[in-house]
């Protein structure tokens, strides 16, 4: 017989009685409301299984069952055909949490909030109305009590809390059944931001140490200037952490990130144990910019390439200041190269070229104050053989035996011309003498050095010298490919105003032709014209020849090779690198300029007070080989008491922008021959700038160590009388 449905205004308990229903606590305004800890969701919407009631999870006892329609096996209902995997549902607003003694519990105070923080809206066709009726069951079957649930599978909905009512259906569930409403759903839980954010909370890492007794490489180790202990400590097998330790308990306060001076990165090798050697950023991927160039290939064209030929020799003239090696070479030449020189001492590297008995013979005449040691070492560098001048009546000399060590370090034959042998207190035999004791000894002594008496003023012996140096060369057998792309060393550059770059070249192999893309260290560009040491235009040069060359993109640095790429993408990236490499170089090695610097005529008052005074200078040279003579020779006049910092170093003339930096870092700016524009000289004069310019390089450093001593001699002032300017 079928069972006769429930009155649905009583209650049927577990022991079988029963009672009237509990009446329904008042309902609550939606946003007072605060969500029950969520279960398994049922699904929205869709018909509802038999009953139209989905059990909950197993009841507390004394719990009534929810009336509505049969439910599935065990108080549970199926879901519906198109059900989706479940998700966790949000509480029916009808369902509050009761305690142990049936009193509801109040919700937390505030409007309920979902995980990620937001309101949560109430479910739709509630209100305040009361419960939702439940879903329609399906057509015939009648509903009757669900027994005790067990835990909800898939559609199920697990009990209240705390042994309160189970989720059950609306009343109803005949065919004539209001559907029921669609049940909240919460969002997806965001597992991976509570992770990460459990991840930051974390407390930080210790930093590791590494052992002191742990092993370090074997053999060299090269490491780049300017290095950070990120980079450092792995080279060496520590961390960055090893260093910074090391480094703060000598006293420097550094970071992990910080690029560190030469001492320290030295200091921290050898209190390891480690070999290193310090290499100037980029110098190791230079060999791989020599090999996108093809350097390799046009080196390997020497002596034994089976298309060299026969080459003009490469001669250097060294010596001491004013012993007479222009004047030699101006005799040599039939010019007047003196006359030109500021005080009479060269100060750049001059090249030319000579004929003799149809023979063409380079010179290179290079400067013998000692601020130009840079120079003299190209030059012997760059050279075939080294003429050695000495003066009969001065005898050797400081510059002269650093010459000679140049000469030495070079590899190339000596030929000394004792020179001024017309003056009364001459003495050659006491000059041989000197050098005897060096380990120059002549041919009339039974030694292999050539040493030729000569007289630059009164042209004495200068076709002699000339025999004995074709002798020399033809004895070392210089030839060279004159075919193929050009390589060579930059002699000398500077910035003119009206022509741009203009840097210097000698030849050393190839033929370097106008148009060619051209390379020369961090320049680049091609070659708008060549100009010789006459000052004439020609179209090409080829081995062992000095030429001035147009068209480069910057001042290239003296001393640098060049090259002839084989195409002007090859140049630009070539240059482009070298110049990026160049410019950490010079951040990481620069010493850092103090805004609150000392001028030079202020420097000596704090010196007396006794405190260490900063000199901040700007140094702008003509050329290239000039500044690098300028900025060591300062360098050599730093005392405890007095520090220099260089602010700016440039080649070219004094602008608004040296003034301006000057300025603001309260700078002197040193000039050597070079002098400031109209507006420059309007806006030092307006913010109180110091300029001084020299021409003499000694002139230059007597001033700067007479500041030092309160001795400064009254600055000339330069009177313009006039401009104009030609179109």
């Amino acid at each position: 017989t079928p069972a006769t449905p429930p009155d649905p205004s009583r209650v049927v308990t577990s022991s079988g009685t029963s009672r009237l229903p509990r009446p329904a606590p008042a309902p609550e305004a939606p946003a007072a409301r605060r969500a029950a800890p969520e279960g398994p969701a049922r699904r929205p919407g869709g018909p509802a299984g038999p009953g139209g009631a989905a059990p909950g999870g197993p009841a507390a006892p004394g719990t009534p069952p929810a009336a509505g329609g049969p439910a599935g096996p065990g108080g549970q209902a199926p879901a519906g055909p198109g059900a989706r995997r479940p998700s966790p549902p949000r509480p029916s607003p009808d369902m509050v949490p009761r305690g142990a003694s049936g009193k509801p519990i109040p919700p937390p105070p505030g409007p309920p909030r979902g995980m990620s923080g937001r309101p949560i809206p109430p479910p739709p066709g509630l209100g305040g109305r009361g419960p939702v009726a439940a879903r329609p069951s399906r057509p015939g079957g009648p509903s009757r009590p669900a027994g005790p649930g067990r835990p909800g599978g898939p559609g199920g909905r697990p009990g209240g809390p705390m042994g309160g009512p189970p989720p059950g259906g609306g009343p109803g569930g005949g065919p004539g059944g209001r559907p029921g409403g669609p049940a909240g759903r919460r969002p997806p839980r965001r597992k991976g931001r509570r992770r990460r954010n459990r991840e930051e909370l974390r407390p930080m890492d210790m930093p590791e140490y590494t052992p002191a007794e742990a092993p370090v490489p074997e053999g060299e180790i090269v490491i780049e200037r300017g290095s950070t202990p990120q980079d450092i400590g792995p080279r060496l097998n520590r961390t960055a952490a090893d260093v910074v330790r090391f480094l703060m308990a000598e006293g420097e306060m550094v970071t992990a990130t910080q690029s560190l001076t030469d001492d320290m990165i030295e200091l921290f090798a050898v209190d390891v144990g480690a070999d290193v050697r310090l290499v100037d950023p980029g110098e190791e991927q230079e060999v791989e910019l020599r090999k996108k160039l093809g350097v390799a290939e046009l080196e390997g064209e020497g002596d034994e390439d089976p298309d060299a030929e026969p080459r003009p020799p490469v001669i250097t003239v060294m010596g001491h200041v004013d012993h007479g090696k222009t004047k030699l070479l101006d005799q040599i030449r039939n010019a007047n190269v003196v006359a030109g020189e500021a005080g009479g001492i060269t100060q750049h590297i001059g090249a030319y070229q000579v004929e003799r008995d149809g023979r063409l013979i380079t010179f290179i005449d290079t400067p013998g104050h000692e601020a130009f040691g840079a120079m003299r070492a190209r030059g012997a560098n760059a050279t075939d053989i080294v003429v050695l001048v000495v003066a009969a009546d001065d005898g050797v000399m400081p510059q002269t035996l650093e010459a000679l060590d140049h000469a030495r370090a070079a590899d190339v034959p000596i030929v000394v011309a004792i020179n001024k042998i017309d003056r009364e207190n001459a003495d050659p035999q006491k000059v041989m003498s000197q050098l005897a004791e060096r380990e120059l000894v002549p041919e009339s002594w039974g030694g292999d050095t050539i040493m030729v008496e000569v007289s630059a003023l009164q042209n004495l012996g200068i076709d002699e010298l000339l025999d004995q140096l074709l002798v020399v060369a033809d004895v070392e057998e210089l030839t060279a490919n004159p075919d193929g792309r050009a390589t060579g060393v930059v002699l000398e550059s500077h910035l003119d105003v009206g022509r741009g770059a203009v840097a210097s070249l000698l030849v050393q192999r190839g033929i370097l032709k106008v148009g060619d893309p051209l390379v020369a260290g961090a320049a680049w560009g091609r070659v708008r014209a060549l100009i010789d040491d006459k000052g004439n235009n020609v179209k090409s040069a080829g081995p062992s020849t000095p030429v001035e060359v147009l068209g480069l993109s910057d001042v290239a640095s003296a001393g640098d090779d060049f090259v002839v790429a084989p195409d002007d993408k090859t140049a630009r990236s070539v240059a482009d690198q070298r110049e990026h490499y160049q410019r950490v170089a010079s951040i990481s090695g620069t010493a850092a300029v103090a805004t609150g610097g000392m001028k030079l005529e202020d420097i000596f008052s704090q010196i007396q007070a006794g405190e260490a005074a900063t000199l901040n200078l700007i140094v702008k040279a003509d050329v290239n080989g000039s500044l690098e003579a300028v900025t060591e020779s300062l360098k050599k006049l730093e005392r405890d008491d007095v520090k220099l910092a260089f602010a700016r170093r440039g080649v070219g003339g004094i602008t608004k922008d040296d003034i301006g930096l000057a300025v603001a870092t309260n700078a002197t700016i040193i000039g050597f021959n070079v002098r400031p524009d109209r507006l420059a000289r309007e806006l030092a004069a307006q913010e109180g700038v110091e300029i001084r310019s020299y021409e003499i390089i000694y002139k230059l450093i007597e001033d700067i160590e007479s500041a030092m001593v309160g001795m400064l001699a009254p600055e000339f002032e330069e009177v313009v009388t006039g401009e104009a300017e030609v179109r």
